[in-house]
């Protein structure tokens, strides 16, 4: 079986925080990042929604393009997740079962944005 990596990009809401990260399993990563498991910058910053991804065939290609997005500008990673979420659309809805996330305390997806 062929390993896929990822990188992503998780938002706190549309236009908020971004975080980009790099992992071989892009589900499990991101519900750790959604059930705050681990201290750091996406806990404090309440960055857990999924707004964007990438899949590659080997590490060091994800690792490269990790590396180029977070030097990137704001504006430039904006117009990347707009390309294909122009909404701001967790992408990872669905993946988990939301009624078990709300009884860690999640409430999976964005509020309304604000008009």
């Amino acid at each position: 079986m062929l390993k896929s990596y990822f990188v992503y990009i998780l938002a706190s809401k549309r236009n908020g925080t971004l975080y980009t990260g790099v992992t071989n399993d892009v589900e499990s990563r991101v519900l750790e990042h959604k059930l705050e498991l681990n201290e750091g910058f996406t806990k404090k910053y309440k960055v857990k929604s999924l707004v964007y991804y990438e899949s590659f065939s080997d590490p060091e290609s994800a690792i490269i393009r990790e590396k180029q997005i977070k030097k990137w500008r704001r504006e430039w990673k904006i117009k990347l997740i707009e390309k294909t979420n122009p909404q701001w659309k967790d992408l990872s809805s669905g993946w988990y079962h939301d009624n078990d996330l709300k009884n860690k305390g999640f409430n999976p997806g964005f509020p309304p944005p604000r008009e």
